[in-house]
């Protein structure tokens, strides 16, 4: 069974599988941080904090995995997404049982483990999404899966932080996993196509799909891109929250600027995004959306010298989340651009973990940054870093005009920008 084109059932099978990430990641990211802080644990340790999603960073290592080994008869992608979302549940489970007071290196065990899980299935769900999704719809596409995330980390990195003084450390954790298995109900009910056992196995060993990113044409220059583009920005939210948790703002307060105001204007922003990147192409798109994304960071290079008011502080969260959103949008664009059918889930997580390692290295360094310049210095270097993106955008994309990876293959074997080419046909789920 196909589901029909770009149809609701389709688009809503993606959204929540993003949704089953972004809310306990949102949790882990943006409540946890604030946690620490009102617990006098140093900037320093918050930065380094953030090295427990180092699985996302290293996801390429075990990705060819994913591409190669399933289940024919239960789908290439959902023999990996079903398990690891049941396995996430349990853990959750587990943490709600047991209160942070009798230990906190157990629940930086169980945050460790939860997004081992969800990196993996992340693997997964980006072959599903490059499987299903003809070139012409992966902007719009983009654009629903990072709201997706999104809207999974407004309810647990904003939602849930709001509500984590009346609820309770077990009973978050208990609604958290609830939620995961509602979410997993898309995935249980849907059936890919070429889910059946003849032709459903790649004919590609495992080395020879981990070695399918790295032999496409101008690889180098655009893992160059990848990794600066989200740089200055991850530089600077790294320390966006102990920064206002030290002017004194509540973790209501916290939780309903970053978690609910900012992601929802982020979700607004990727979708915005989307939607731009086919109308604009997708040069122009990562050019214009990294100025205002690097503008955006700037704005908190202002605030961290001047006195602001909540109100500034809640319009510039607002226009840095949803300049962020279609920054996102049409850099994930471009990346589904650059993977091949046969080994769609491994060549998109190489340029996923580039940009993982790349704002995690960002992220930990902003404590020391933070700590040892002041906000006001820090926020500033941040935007100094974040105005190097569009520059770059510039100049390593090949094209306006095509997809990415058609345009880095003509350019290649021709020295000139390309005319349009016919894309090259997708499956469907």
């Amino acid at each position: 069974m196909r589901f029909p084109h770009l149809s609701l059932r389709r688009l809503g099978l993606l959204t929540s599988l993003y949704m089953c990430q972004g809310l306990p990641f949102g949790f882990f990211t943006q409540a946890l941080p604030v946690l620490l802080r009102k617990q006098g644990i140093s900037l320093e340790g918050i930065g380094l904090a953030s090295l427990l999603a180092l699985p996302w960073a290293l996801k390429f290592l075990w990705a060819p995995l994913v591409d190669r080994f399933f289940f024919p008869r239960l789908g290439r992608r959902r023999s990996w997404i079903l398990p690891l979302q049941g396995l996430t549940i349990v853990v959750l489970g587990l943490v709600s049982l047991r209160e942070p007071g009798e230990g906190l290196s157990s629940v930086l065990v169980a945050v460790l483990i939860v997004n081992l899980l969800s990196a993996t299935q992340d693997i997964a769900t980006d072959g599903l999404a490059v499987d299903m999704l003809e070139p012409g719809e992966r902007g719009w596409a983009n654009g629903i899966q990072v709201a997706g995330y999104r809207a999974g980390m407004i309810v647990g990195g904003g939602g849930l932080l709001v509500f984590f003084e009346r609820l309770g450390w077990r009973l978050t954790f208990a609604i958290m996993a609830l939620f995961i298995a509602l979410l997993s109900v898309p995935t249980l009910l849907a059936r890919e196509a070429g889910g059946g056992r003849e032709g459903a196995r790649p004919p590609s060993s495992a080395a020879a799909i981990a070695a399918s990113f790295w032999k496409r044409p101008h690889a180098r220059r655009v893992l160059a891109l990848i990794v600066v583009y989200k740089l200055g920005d991850a530089f600077a939210v790294g320390m966006l929250r102990p920064f206002l948790s030290d002017l004194g703002l509540s973790l209501a307060d916290i939780g309903w600027l970053l978690g609910t105001v900012g992601f929802v204007a982020g979700l607004l922003g990727a979708l915005t995004g989307g939607a731009l990147v086919l109308r604009l192409g997708r040069r122009s798109s990562l050019v214009g959306f990294a100025v205002l994304q690097a503008a955006s960071v700037l704005g908190y290079a202002y605030v961290a010298r001047a006195d602001a008011g909540v109100p500034l502080l809640t319009a510039l969260c607002a226009f840095e989340h949803f300049a962020g959103g279609m920054a996102t949008a049409a850099l994930f664009t471009c990346m589904m651009d650059w993977t091949d059918r046969e080994s769609a889930a491994t060549d998109y997580t190489v340029q996923a973990s580039a940009v993982v390692i790349a704002t995690g290295v960002a992220s930990a360094a902003s404590g020391f940054s933070a700590g040892r310049l002041g906000y006001p210095l820090h926020f500033s270097l941040a935007a100094a870093l974040a105005a190097l993106s569009p520059v770059l955008a510039h100049l390593l994309f090949p094209s306006a005009r095509l997809p990415a990876k058609l345009a880095l293959e003509e350019a290649s074997s021709s020295g000139r920008s390309p005319d349009r080419q016919p894309a090259e046909p997708s499956t469907g789920v």
